[in-house]
């Protein structure tokens, strides 16, 4: 999968669109943030709808870092979440 990175409030987040597919394959997508290692490791889930394309990968390369930042501001723990798998 492809991946970006952001910094939000001066941490590194790596961002990766969800393998996860749900009903509406093509009118919800869903993005992992994700930062640190193994036991240290912290996970964020958030879905959109795409304004634009409607394939995974080529959504998330439209979105702009401006747009990463607020589907973070947006996002929920990975415990809360079947696409991190509920991973506390």
């Amino acid at each position: 999968m492809p991946f970006r990175t952001i910094t939000v409030d001066a941490a590194t987040w790596r961002v990766q669109p969800s393998g996860y597919i749900t009903v509406n394959t093509k009118d919800e997508f869903a993005l992992i943030f994700s930062r640190g290692e193994d036991a240290e490791r912290e996970t964020r889930v958030v879905r959109y709808s795409p304004a634009g394309a409607r394939w995974r990968e080529q959504s998330f390369a439209e979105l702009s870092d401006d747009q990463l930042r607020v589907l973070f501001g947006q996002s929920q723990p990975g415990a809360t979440s079947p696409e991190a798998f509920y991973a506390r």
